[in-house]
């Protein structure tokens, strides 16, 4: 199934690949940089437990809202359209004080699905049903029945659930592509991500963009290249067709 919505990062053109080189058995899937989660949703099930984790609030509330609490949220969509003025309305205003989570959850939903690129800054002036996204959203819940879903900082994440039996997918912000991103992400976060992996007593496999740096720090793990094409082309002549990107795993 698809993601019920667009992230910056996302993994639509590249999830099958990710899949095929999953090991053969593993009892717990961790999505540690959840994003829209489009490795999770390639399957009805990874493993008997599955946990999605997002360091970003707002979008770890739209997962709990549509998981918890679909019906409502439901309704609460059923009031908008897609418009420049709601739009930017629900951009200025989603995080007030005093608003419940489930209206967060609906206007920060109407931003992503509105906004040009899924970028949740500059409206998108494409058309889109919100009925048809709005009944998407009772497969969704049932997907995410059984997935644990966790607000935490990597580090913190990968501690609590690492095991022997786990696997863990990595899909941090690319090595200086950070600004792209909205929730921060320093180099040092991307050397504070390979150290605590190195003790890690699961498999992890783990998608990066193709540089230099990524390539010298993980040396020592199993690397492919592989490439999609790219998300821009069509758009902008003076784009590459192929976008290269890296699939690093502690196990073959």
């Amino acid at each position: 199934m698809n993601s019920f919505i667009s992230w910056i990062g996302g993994k639509k053109l590249l999830r099958n690949e990710i899949v095929e080189r999953f090991p053969k058995e593993f009892n717990r899937y961790i999505e540690v940089f959840g994003g829209a989660a489009w490795v999770l949703f390639q399957k009805d099930r990874h493993a008997n437990f599955e946990v999605y984790n997002d360091y970003n609030k707002e979008l770890v509330n739209l997962f709990r809202c549509t998981k918890y609490h679909r019906p409502e949220l439901q309704r609460e969509l059923s009031l908008f359209l897609n418009s420049r003025e709601l739009f930017d309305d629900f951009k200025a205003r989603y995080n007030i004080r005093g608003m419940t989570d489930i209206q967060r959850a609906a206007r920060f939903f109407m931003v992503i699905k509105t906004s040009y690129g899924s970028n949740g800054r500059n409206y998108g002036c494409v058309k889109k049903n919100v009925l048809v996204m709005k009944r998407y959203l009772d497969e969704i819940e049932e997907r995410l029945s059984n997935v644990v879903i966790e607000n935490k900082d990597f580090e913190d994440l990968i501690k609590v659930y690492d095991k022997p039996d786990a696997l863990f997918y990595l899909d941090p912000p690319y090595y200086c592509t950070e600004k792209y991103y909205q929730s921060e992400f320093s180099s040092e976060d991307h050397v504070r991500l390979f150290d605590v992996i190195q003790n890690l007593k699961g498999k992890f496999i783990l998608s990066y963009n193709d540089c230099d740096f990524i390539r010298n720090l993980y040396s020592s793990y199993y690397i492919e290249e592989v490439s999609r094409n790219h998300n821009l082309v069509g758009r902008y002549s003076n784009k590459d067709h192929e976008y290269k990107e890296l699939i690093v795993r502690n196990y073959r």
